[in-house]
């Protein structure tokens, strides 16, 4: 039985190869992008299949009204996923306010409304599956990037917390973590701050980890996201490439150890 899809950012990268995935296996796929004119090709292949929606996630009122047609168009949603989003790089000092509300209004606030307007349809339904393209950044952080970690750890909350707020009406919840993959996250999509001079040990060291580390294929998880999607028990968390599970397990066990090490101090804090 085919299901109905409903992504956003599907111009490039991961929306991309998973609206692919999901239309040659005879899927229907609402596909969001900020250019109507970078899905020319797959409106061509696919014909009715596939409907093609302009979209800047940024924008709520629009986020309700395309995920409406979406749902009018094929009858139901059956998987939203929420891939919309960029990079930011600037160190937390020289981030001004409009590059941090615009990395928020779309990685997270983008993701929330494209959320709330699903859930109805999907609770009337009694199911469906919201996937959330996180990072390994929404579970680690590293220096360059405070405004894009703030926005992708917000997104692991409200997704954990979601997880347990819809169990109960059939509706699932993933939260994607992917490590480096050859998207243009880091490329044509990304956006920087100006760089201050005592932050350049900073970028240099960035630069020499940029050029030394494996990029993932992301054609490769075409495969992956069909299994997660098709899983009768699809998980909260899964990473996507081989880096994300040591760096998870280094920082998780740094953090045991300093609250452990700190317990003491804890205790006294709660009192008689």
């Amino acid at each position: 039985m085919s299901k109905t899809w409903f992504i956003t950012g599907v111009s490039r990268g991961f929306g991309r190869e998973w609206a692919e995935a999901a239309l040659e296996r005879g899927d229907n796929v609402a596909a969001t992008a900020r250019h109507l004119d970078t899905l020319d090709d797959l409106v061509e292949k696919y014909g009715k299949a596939l409907l093609p929606i302009q979209l800047d996630v940024t924008d709520r009122q629009a986020d309700f009204a395309a995920v409406q047609k979406a749902a009018e168009y094929f009858g139901r949603l059956d998987i939203v996923i929420n891939n919309a989003g960029y990079g930011h790089f600037g160190v937390i000092e020289d981030l001004t306010e409009e590059e941090v509300r615009a990395q928020l209004e779309t990685n997270f606030f983008g993701a929330l409304w494209i959320t709330q307007a699903a859930l109805p349809i999907m609770r009337a339904q009694g199911s469906g599956h919201i996937i959330q393209v996180s990072s390994i950044g929404g579970i680690s952080a590293f220096p360059g990037i405070g405004a894009y970690h703030a926005s992708k750890w917000a997104l692991e909350g409200f997704s954990q917390a979601l997880s347990q707020e819809v169990a109960s009406f059939g509706i699932n919840v993933t939260l994607i973590e992917p490590g480096g993959f050859s998207t243009d996250w880091a490329g044509p999509s990304a956006k920087h701050s100006e760089i201050s001079p005592a932050y350049a040990p900073i970028w240099e060291a960035r630069r020499q980890n940029a050029v030394s580390a494996k990029r993932g294929d992301p054609q490769a998880t075409r495969g992956p996201i069909l299994k997660i999607v098709d899983a009768e028990k699809p998980p909260l968390r899964v990473f996507f490439g081989t880096a994300p599970l040591e760096i998870a397990t280094k920082d998780y066990e740094s953090r045991l150890a300093t609250w452990r090490e700190w317990q003491p101090v804890s205790i006294e804090a709660q009192g008689e």
